[in-house]
């Protein structure tokens, strides 16, 4: 798979006296798979956001492409990423939220049309035909024209995968795309996840409680316990034969669910 498209080194992460993570060290090469799980609180939404820059490492390096992305050279020194930084380096990382954060003012297609249109100043009706093949990609070609109030809980869903892929990331993020889902509306998002992968082209990190869809869609999962990575392996491996206690004992009580 070659170089690392995205490197946590040494990531510590602090929210006033709580340590979430304590120091993490993670690659993800490109068009690999790497499903996060874990107790909540054991700080696997939190890896997810610092690479979307939502929120910021205490200590310790992420890499993009090779490229620091909380630090910049200037004249000759490493200094904080300025705002201009920071927004180049995370043009190659999209993410899908458990709340889809859609504009209800305006229709799936002009919330699919926004971002590329404000990034990268294409032409309107070149961003227009993008979105409308997005929005076929997730099922939604025939719903173009409606507002976010009249779709389902899975339909917005699949409306926030289609925004976020018009930037064309190298990397996407699911942070517990489902959890926020009625449970018959589970299954349509989790087939387009799916389909997504199974093209092969784009890393993804997916924070999950949905333990055989991650048996079935990642090449590693990593198991967060404490702000630590407990365990890590195929899934294969490591759902079906969990090493350490605290794994087994987590996994055992999604078995009596």
């Amino acid at each position: 798979m070659g170089k690392p498209i995205v490197n946590y080194s040494k990531i510590h992460k602090s929210f006033g006296d709580v340590d979430v993570l304590k120091g993490i060290n993670l690659d993800i090469k490109p068009g690999e798979k790497v499903a996060l799980i874990g107790p909540s609180g054991s700080g696997k939404t939190t890896i997810i956001r610092m690479l979307m820059t939502l929120e910021q490492p205490t200590s310790g390096t992420i890499l993009v492409n090779g490229e620091n992305l909380w630090q910049m050279e200037k004249k000759g020194q490493l200094v904080p990423s300025d705002d201009k930084h920071l927004h180049a380096i995370r043009g190659d990382i999209g993410m899908v939220f458990q709340h889809f954060n859609l504009f209800p003012h305006m229709t799936i297609v002009e919330n699919c049309m926004l971002a590329p249109a404000l990034a990268k100043k294409n032409d309107k009706k070149e961003v227009k035909i993008q979105a409308v093949e997005m929005l076929e990609k997730v099922g939604l070609g025939d719903k173009i024209n409606l507002y976010p109030a009249q779709l389902s809980g899975g339909q917005k869903q699949r409306v926030a995968m289609a925004r976020a892929l018009m930037m064309k990331p190298k990397v996407m993020l699911f942070d517990e795309v489902t959890s926020a889902l009625d449970p018959e509306l589970v299954g349509e998002v989790l087939e387009v996840i799916r389909d997504l992968a199974k093209e092969g082209e784009m890393a993804m990190i997916l924070v999950t409680h949905e333990m055989d869809f991650a048996l079935d869609i990642a090449d590693r999962i990593l198991f967060l316990n404490e702000g630590v990575i407990e365990e890590e392996g195929p899934p294969s491996e490591l759902l079906v034969n969990p090493k350490s206690e605290r794994l087994q004992d987590f996994l055992a009580r999604f078995n009596k669910r």
